[in-house]
């Protein structure tokens, strides 16, 4: 291994001793985490000089030291709250599939879980990004869900990747013998959905933490919808308020294909989303919507690029944020229409809600525009809680705290009442309730 700064010795470590499990994979599996982790290390950490990073700083990443997760069996209490009960689950465990607390059987018809384990599942980064590489380098049991042409799956699958932190427990396999509460476990979630032709189904992408401590999930998504195909997606980011969530999410739309997704980030110390979403085929209809709250000295960073590749296809994408106490967010929209992609139809717009004087938003709204006719548009507003509606609802007897919510949830309500699953829709609202300590 070629020589590394001090801020990677722990990953060498942990990398290491993968290595010598069976998980990490022999041949040609082995040798792509070998490249990945390498091209990891050649390109380190990025840093505020890298201007996707610009505002997001990810040294207390960086400085923190991280081992490969722990098998763990959390009851199944404790996975509960984090549940939608009336869907079918898939549970990842510390990166690895439990079958104990998924109940697979219960999947929709034409819906298919493939077990892919590291030792055969092709390796490789699904972007350009240093976080993927570093994705393939440590990735265990990949969710791979496969949808039959024609399927129109009569229920949301929902996939829920738990990360348990530890601090009790002495480690002995990095360089030297450390306490488990020096060294925190990193986890390299990956999902990948393949819907076919003329297929239909709705995903629930699910993160959470059980147990204190810091974490560091580094999750790859990919989506790939065939020709017809409808995929609809809500991803929930609930993790304690000591974890870093970083995600990568491509997303290939074929011929009138449709795409739609809410990401909804409610938790974290540094979370950063970047998401990729390209429409290869004509007619194609992509959909991206979020909603972030933070509050604290948390961060959410959210990177969306949608690349019009092919004429005739419409995009729009609302990103909504709540910020409190010394929160920052990052929201950075970019558009790219090709110059094949003549009557392209694409809307942007970013709005923040500062409920503090110390919560910060950098917004950048970014088009690059190479075809002709084109209807493209995009807005950003910052601001706090509309003085005059607050006293108009006063005025007619409404609390404080009362208003205050009601001002919030229309605030909100683009892009949680777009969530289809009365039971999905309904946890969302009162994730955002808890979260804001209202209602």
């Amino acid at each position: 291994m070629a020589h590394v700064a001090e801020r990677h010795e722990s990953l060498v470590s942990a990398f290491e001793a993968f290595r010598k499990t069976p998980a990490f994979g022999q041949d040609h599996a082995g040798r792509d985490r070998e490249a990945a982790f390498q091209r990891f290390i050649d390109a380190g950490f990025p840093t505020t000089r890298d201007e996707d990073w610009r505002f997001t700083n990810v040294a207390p990443i960086a400085q923190t030291s991280f081992v490969r997760a722990d098998d763990a069996s959390p009851a199944r209490a404790a996975i509960e709250p984090f549940l939608f009960s009336i869907l079918p689950a898939i549970v990842v465990v510390n990166g690895r599939l439990s079958k104990a607390l998924s109940n697979l059987g219960d999947l929709p018809a034409g819906v298919t879980l493939r077990e892919v384990r590291s030792s055969n599942f092709e390796v490789r980064s699904s972007a350009n990004a240093v976080f993927a590489d570093l994705n393939a380098a440590f990735v265990e049991d990949a969710i791979v869900l496969d949808v039959a042409p024609k399927t129109v799956a009569g229920a949301p699958v929902q996939v829920l990747f738990v990360t348990v932190a530890r601090t009790d427990v002495a480690r002995t396999d990095v360089a030297r013998t450390e306490l488990r509460s020096e060294l925190h476990p990193i986890v390299a979630p990956r999902l990948v959905v393949h819907v076919g032709e003329g297929a239909e189904c709705s995903v629930i992408e699910s993160y959470a933490t059980i147990g204190d401590g810091t974490t560091f999930t580094n999750a790859v998504t990919e989506f790939h919808l065939a020709p017809s195909a409808i995929l609809d997606h809500v991803k929930f980011q609930r993790e304690s308020l000591a974890a870093f969530h970083i995600a990568n999410v491509s997303v290939r739309l074929d011929r009138a294909s449709t795409f739609a997704s809410r990401s909804l980030t409610f938790g974290g110390r540094i979370t950063r989303n970047d998401i990729t979403a390209t429409l290869d085929g004509d007619g194609a209809e992509c959909t991206l919507n979020g909603l972030y709250v933070a509050g604290g000295d948390s961060l959410v960073d959210n990177h969306t690029t949608i690349d019009h590749a092919k004429p005739h296809c419409p995009s729009q994408e609302v990103y909504k944020g709540i910020l409190s106490g010394r929160a920052k967010a990052v929201f950075n929209g970019r558009i790219i229409v090709e110059l094949d992609a003549q009557k392209t139809n694409a809307k942007q717009t970013n709005k923040a809600l500062l409920l503090s004087g110390d919560a910060q938003i950098n917004t950048k709204p970014q088009l690059e525009i190479f075809a002709d006719d084109v209807k493209c548009t995009h807005g950003a507003a910052i601001g706090q809680l509309d003085e005059d509606a607050m006293f108009y609802l006063r005025a007619r007897g409404i609390g404080e705290v009362e208003a205050k919510a009601m001002l919030i949830h229309a605030f909100a309500g683009q892009v949680l009442e777009e969530i289809r699953n009365d039971a999905v829709r309904a946890g969302a609202l009162k994730l955002l309730d808890d979260k804001l300590q209202i209602g």
